[in-house]
């Protein structure tokens, strides 16, 4: 089982940095996707960030709407996945979820692709 817990959402300024934490508590793979996605209010669910690790190999992927400000990484004796945000936008407010999935062949940007997802943390950013 999978257990994933998210850490570090907050109040910001516009141009300020955040960087978000996701847990995994349960068991490992050898090879998944950890990624992020993000929801605001009265919108659907966007993905933000991916990261898919085949051993010793992880290969990260980026939404358009946050290449060059967010970049996915991965702390692999803590079991965590990061996601670290620069240059916030208030339009980048949203409640952030981690999500896991243990196919690593899976679309990555899918919200269906996954298995597991944390309970969510909120980033606001104020004008």
């Amino acid at each position: 089982q999978v257990q994933l817990v998210e850490f570090g959402g907050g109040l910001v300024q516009a141009g300020g940095s955040l960087r978000l934490s996701c847990v995994n508590s349960g068991r490992m793979f050898s090879t998944y996707i950890m990624a992020w996605f993000r929801q605001a209010p009265g919108k659907e669910r966007e993905f933000v960030a991916a990261l898919r690790w085949n051993w010793n190999y992880p290969i990260t992927i980026h939404a358009d709407s946050v290449k060059g400000r967010f970049t996915i990484s991965r702390d692999d004796a803590k079991n965590t996945v990061y996601l670290q945000m620069n240059s916030l936008k208030p339009e980048d407010t949203a409640v952030y979820y981690c999500a896991f999935a243990a196919s690593y062949g899976a679309t990555a940007s899918d919200g269906l692709s996954y298995n597991y997802w944390g309970q969510g943390t909120q980033v606001t950013v104020s004008s």
